[in-house]
Order: C-alpha cells, then sequence, then structure tokens
C-alpha cells in the first residue's frame, strides 16, 4: 500500500539542529538551512 504524500511528511522526524541539537522551530523546518536561530547568529561570516 502507497502512502499518500502528505502523510510522508507528517511522519517525517523533527529537523535537529547539528550544532547545539535543539529542536528546529516549525516555521524554520522547512528552509535549508540546517542551524537554528540561535546558533547562526553566533556565527561569523
Amino acid at each position: 500500500m502507497l502512502m499518500s504524500p502528505v502523510e510522508f511528511f507528517r511522519n517525517l522526524p523533527k529537523k535537529e539542529c547539528p550544532e547545539c541539537g535543539q529542536h528546529i522551530m516549525e516555521e524554520q523546518a522547512e528552509s535549508y538551512l540546517m542551524e537554528c536561530d540561535r546558533c547562526l547568529s553566533k556565527r561569523e561570516e
């Protein structure tokens, strides 16, 4: 039985920041960035 695309995306694990391990907020989870806002703000560019 095939899973619907909506069900597939609902079952994905929460996105986690590789720097601090914090779960990334829902509005940022759709971003291509991997780090959370807090870790990104600490980074020097």
